[in-house]
């Protein structure tokens, strides 16, 4: 598989990430079912030149631009800690500010933009704020929670301070995960709230899009460390 448009140059391990980072997205996005992106990830650590990895992509988004995926342009390269915080930091007043759950339950998940100050109650029932994929009002936002009988989930990804300030009785907040250093760049999320007979619980969790990732670079190994074999029993 080759393409004549694009020079016949050698293509680096970087690029090959690129075009991986590329099946990645569309496959946590519903582009790509995994009987296709196995396929085309495959085709993308084989490839040795930039005319086999230009098809790669052909037909899915980059950047909101359709492809070619590949350019011959080198890109800067993302910190060393590949988050991206500073793109999240987005201002403006957030995509919601409250929720309300009575004998009921609320997400608030996905691609949505954290406000400053979000407050929930949780009234015999169960909420969960899952900010892995969202946007930031500000560096530092708060959630105000307050669980009577029920309880409310806080999910951040790996990066984020939290700091937990929230009142117990006969309930309790989470604090296992206070204390972790945040990245550079990267919010502060502050918990505070009340919780009586029920709680507020704290998880620190990948993305399935990370996941994913981390699950193929253990796959690679396995195939670097099997080809190295063979080169050996050669």
């Amino acid at each position: 598989m080759t393409d004549d448009s694009v020079p016949d140059l050698r293509a680096s391990d970087a690029d090959r990430e690129r075009v991986a980072e590329i099946l990645r997205d569309a496959l946590a996005e519903g582009r790509l079912d995994m009987a296709e992106f196995e396929e085309r990830l495959d085709a993308t650590y084989q490839a040795r030149t930039y005319g086999e990895l230009a098809p790669i992509t052909r037909d899915l988004p980059a950047a909101g631009v359709t492809a070619p995926a590949v350019s011959l342009t080198k890109e800067p390269a993302a910190g060393p800690d590949g988050s991206g915080w500073p793109g999240r930091i987005v201002g403006g007043e957030g995509s919601s500010s409250w929720a309300v759950a009575v004998m009921s339950g609320f997400q608030r998940k996905g691609r949505w933009t954290m406000p400053r100050r979000f407050t929930c109650l949780a009234f015999c029932g169960g909420g969960e704020i899952d900010l892995r994929e969202a946007n930031f009002a500000d560096r530092e936002v708060e959630i105000n929670a307050i669980a009577v009988m029920g309880g409310v989930d806080v999910i951040v990804p790996p990066g984020v301070e939290v700091v937990v300030r929230g009142i117990g009785i006969m309930g309790g907040f989470d604090h296992q995960e206070e204390g972790v250093p945040g990245v550079p760049g990267a919010p502060r999320v502050v918990i505070t709230g009340f919780a009586f007979w029920g709680g507020v619980g704290v998880q620190r969790k990948l993305t399935r899009a990370e996941k994913q990732r981390l699950r193929e670079e253990r796959r690679q190994e396995r195939l670097d460390r099997r080809s190295g074999g063979r080169q050996l029993d050669g």
